[in-house]
């Protein structure tokens, strides 16, 4: 092989050709599909709804819907390496931190003013990410598989020990703090101001991720994901395609750090804690990895589970691993899998609608025999119920749902018994009947 191949981008026609039709199945790196009116009409109907929240949601839901913005574009970030160029990092909160971080000096260094005001400040987040990509990067592409997702969860690991240490750089305990300084006739003192920077930054970031899928080194990350080998064998630089994906994803991830150190206008070395790596991990897949914009609905819609339940129930978390246990066993292609499947069926809207209301409705009946199972014994254990009992005396009632129960009847756990068998039920006919209408069809 001459040395005009032996580069990372061939030039096409020639080389990157031969991959479409040799290396990969014609599904794999096929042109993009043409956008429906519908995925139109519905991201249309999204943008006006992000663009008109700040004014119909009370100020408590604008913060939270800064979090799920920012959320979005980071699960975004990492599905362009994981879901894309299939290498799953298990350490990506340390470019979302070195992001917020590097956003955080450039505001006390350059305090909003000059050539880079306040709304501009969030590159230096992308900066950040793209240079500890750069180093991490090319350290663990050398591997490949679970090799990879081990090394950056050390890399990860290892600058989340050393940052309590480094306090000139991220402030020890305390973590480094500023504020947002005025900018265009804007004080950003307002969450609608911040809530419109965030939405400009993720906005223009996920339409340069989406560019980024049709550029022919987008195409080529997913012949790294389907068949690296082969990719060498043709010609490409493997390790350095790997690297410059690996840096397009931290750069993002930083530039949703620096967002989040623009909201929060503090942060400290907790950024780089595991949770972090391990939420968007889930938070994509529960939305879904196949899609561009799945990962970002899954960090939405997870985000706002976590905003809305942390307050009513200690167990939030549990429900949280349930959910993406339930995803990943009935729903492997995510929500926006979902969404695909309505699209792309021949069926009419009336007959998918009577489908999926009689799956949502089991789904319901058990998730409610989950909640109240969880929850009743999360009271019965609790210490402070425990202190109340008395020996030979039978266990005082528990307040839930409005009505006290009795945690040593046997019609307590009765009802959740029969919620999840009701809920069984209903899941079991419903998939009977499905597959009886696709036999009968394919018949």
């Amino acid at each position: 092989m001459n040395e005009s191949t032996n580069k990372v981008l061939p030039s096409l026609p020639g080389s990157a050709a031969k991959v479409s039709s040799t290396a990969f199945p014609a599904t794999s790196l096929r042109a993009p599909a043409a956008v429906s009116l519908a995925s139109r009409l519905l991201m249309v109907t999204v943008l006006l709804l992000l663009l008109i929240a700040p004014f119909v949601l009370p100020q408590a839901l604008v913060n939270a819907a800064i979090q799920m913005l920012i959320a979005a574009l980071f699960a975004t970030a990492f599905n362009v390496l994981a879901g894309q160029g299939g290498m799953l990092s298990f350490g990506h909160a340390a470019y979302f931190g070195i992001g917020a971080f590097a956003t955080l000096h450039a505001i006390n260094a350059l305090g909003g003013a000059g050539l880079l005001p306040t709304p501009l400040l969030p590159i230096f987040g992308a900066l950040g990410g793209c240079l500890l990509g750069l180093v991490a990067g090319w350290f663990s592409t050398q591997r490949s598989g679970v090799y990879f997702s081990m090394i950056t969860l050390a890399l990860a690991e290892l600058l989340h020990a050393l940052a309590p240490h480094l306090t000139s750089v991220f402030g020890g305990e305390a973590g480094v703090s500023s504020m947002r300084m005025p900018a265009w006739g804007l004080s950003f003192g307002e969450p609608m101001h911040v809530y419109y920077l965030t939405l400009a930054w993720v906005l223009a970031s996920l339409g340069a991720l989406f560019f980024f899928t049709r550029t022919p080194l987008g195409r080529l990350t997913l012949g790294l994901r389907e068949n690296a080998m082969r990719l060498k064998f043709l010609g490409y630089d493997v390790h350095a395609a790997r690297v410059m994906v690996f840096m397009i994803s931290a750069s993002f991830a930083g530039v949703a750090g620096g967002l989040l150190a623009m909201n929060n206008e503090a942060g400290n070395y907790v950024l780089f804690d595991v949770r972090l790596s391990s939420e968007v991990v889930l938070n994509a897949y529960i939305g879904g990895t196949g899609v561009f914009f799945g990962p970002a609905l899954g960090a939405a819609v997870m985000t706002f589970f976590g905003y809305a339940v942390s307050d009513l129930t200690r167990s939030w978390l549990l429900y949280q691993g349930l959910i993406f246990v339930v995803v990943m066993m009935f729903m492997p292609n995510g929500l926006s899998g979902v969404v695909l499947w309505w699209q792309r069926s021949q069926r009419s809207s009336a007959v998918l609608a009577r489908y999926a209301a009689g799956w949502s409705l089991g789904a319901l009946a058990c998730a409610a025999a989950v909640v109240f199972s969880v929850e009743l014994l999360q009271r019965a254990l609790g210490s402070d119920y425990q202190s109340q009992l008395v020996d030979a005396q039978p266990w005082p009632a528990i307040a839930l749902f409005g009505r006290d129960w009795l945690p040593g009847a046997v019609s307590t756990w009765l009802l959740p018994l029969l919620l999840l068998v009701a809920g069984g039920l209903i899941l079991n006919r419903v998939t009977r009947a499905w597959d009886a209408l696709n036999e009968e069809e394919a018949a």
